[in-house]
């Protein structure tokens, strides 16, 4: 008995409020889709309402965390090995993920009203209250087996998503896209998290650190492949090339509020995945995901933009895929930190960049997206000569939009935008990677010109109708609120740019 009694209990603690902003999201999800059964049609509205305020809440819980960092489901026998950490990575990050999928949802209000028995809206809700939850839970997950739980609770609602309108073709074909490449990273990312468990005989990520240090040389082949395998699944969720071809299919074919969701919130979960893996769990394989990132980085960033630059501004859709192309350039900016962080003393203010950077692009971009919502209300195909004279119909979202292409592309009065170019630019520059920082200088100069182009195209006198038409409650609000949060962020750039100088974890 005396034995028994000396036994370690294995019950672990739950701090509750540190996983509050999750657990909140995915209760939620469950109340909408239990009382989507009963709500009659007529009042399926209500869902919608709900989803959003719920967001509001998570979000807002991310407060009371500001105050210190929290772990929980932490080894009984040492509290410093934890499964879950709500630190200064991970509010930043659950902040721009709830941020996000709040902005989505008041993008999607509108959207499911103008469609109206296309897209089932119980169903719609609870899978993007699904994903949010699944997106909020990744930063804070400190072991491999958490994170590719998360990642797949982030990833699987969305392919729901992209296919969710009943009877399109194109939605359907974007879907199974999204679909198959996503799995199969998936699929070589648990390959190789099962290959870095054989030689270290642990998922926690700062055990794998440790233990990847003293790898017995037979294992040292397997622990390389292992390593290469799990950032390749992630990789892929960042949109990096060659792992993006599935972004432009997928972002024209979703519903609109479903790709600036996945723009900004499904970026977020592979950037902070990707963070996490090679600065927390495998610093000592620098050597090896160092020279791979800024390789990628590099094509990244060429391609996405030499892709932009190719649109033709005649085709259908070809706002949207201006800003699918956009989206995979800005993910090579976001690589280059991470990459630096290799050859950096301090990986930390490394990635810093990355989250600085992260944050200013996920309000301008939601903006853009916004916008390009409202001009899809009276011009379906969303080209972009649908924009031509936006300023005579709408000036205040001309004059936004026009904010938000600054701002993407790095020039005034998008000083935020600038001044995240600098930060990610400096921190290349400060690792000695040199010719990184040259090819991300080309590429902010080619993207200039698209992003001008249309910015021009606002303010030229209008063809044709000019009538104008109301523009409803839930989308004004996601376009005000983005282009306060960008015009807060150009006159006090530090609330974002201090996460480059400050310890995340």
């Amino acid at each position: 008995m005396s034995h028994l009694a000396a036994a370690p209990s294995l019950v672990q603690s739950v701090d509750w409020l540190a996983i509050a902003p999750p657990t909140l999201t995915a209760v939620v999800g469950l109340v909408v889709l239990v009382a989507d059964l009963f709500v009659p049609d007529r009042r399926k509205p209500l869902l919608g309402r709900l989803a959003v305020a719920g967001l509001a809440a998570a979000t807002a819980l991310l407060l009371p965390l500001l105050d210190g960092d929290r772990s929980t489901f932490c080894l009984t026998g040492d509290t410093r090995v934890c499964s879950y950490t709500a630190d200064h990575f991970t509010l930043a990050i659950q902040f721009l993920v709830l941020g996000g999928a709040l902005l989505a949802a008041l993008l999607s209000v509108t959207a499911l009203k103008d469609e109206r028995g296309r897209l089932p809206e119980g169903e719609f809700w609870f899978l993007l209250l699904s994903s949010a939850a699944g997106a909020a839970l990744l930063p804070a997950s400190r072991d491999l087996a958490t994170l590719v739980v998360a990642l797949e609770v982030a990833s699987l609602p969305a392919f729901a998503l992209v296919g969710i309108r009943h009877g399109d073709r194109r939605s359907s074909e974007a879907a199974l896209k999204f679909f198959l490449s996503s799995v199969t990273a998936t699929a070589v990312s648990l390959l190789g998290i099962s290959f870095v468990y054989a030689t270290t005989g642990t998922l926690y990520l700062t055990q794998v650190a440790d233990r990847l240090q003293d790898v017995d040389g037979q294992l040292h082949t397997l622990a390389q492949t292992g390593v290469v395998l799990t950032l390749i699944g992630f990789a892929f969720k960042t949109a990096a090339v060659p792992f993006h071809f599935w972004v432009p299919d997928t972002y024209v074919g979703a519903p609109l509020p479903i790709a600036a969701y996945l723009s900004v919130v499904g970026k977020a979960v592979g950037f902070s995945g990707l963070i996490l893996v090679t600065v927390v769990a495998f610093p000592s394989y620098a050597d090896v995901w160092g020279p791979a990132l800024a390789a990628l980085a590099a094509l990244t960033m060429t391609v996405g933009n030499v892709g932009a630059l190719r649109q033709q501004a005649t085709r259908a859709y070809s706002a949207v895929r201006l800003l699918a192309w956009s989206s995979v350039g800005q993910a090579g900016y976001l690589l280059v930190p991470i990459a630096a962080a290799a050859y950096s003393d301090d990986p930390e203010h490394a990635v810093g960049s990355t989250v600085a950077y992260a944050l200013m692009y996920a309000a301008v971009n939601l903006g853009a997206f916004a916008v390009a919502a409202l001009v899809g209300r009276t011009h379906a195909a969303n080209r972009v000569t649908d924009y031509q004279g936006l300023y005579t119909r709408n000036p205040l979202s001309a004059l936004v939009l026009a904010f938000f292409l600054l701002c993407l592309a790095g020039l005034p009065p998008g000083i935020i935008g600038l001044f995240a170019k600098v930060t990610v630019f400096s921190a290349a520059v400060d690792a000695g990677l040199g010719w990184l920082a040259v090819v991300m200088a080309a590429n902010v100069v080619i993207a200039l010109y698209y992003y001008l182009r249309w910015t021009a195209l606002l303010f030229r006198a209008p063809e044709g109708e000019t009538g104008k038409r109301p523009v409803p409650a839930p989308l004004t609000a996601a376009i005000a609120l983005t282009a306060v949060l960008g015009i807060a962020l150009s006159g006090a750039p530090q609330l974002v740019l201090r996460f480059a100088d400050t310890a995340l974890f």
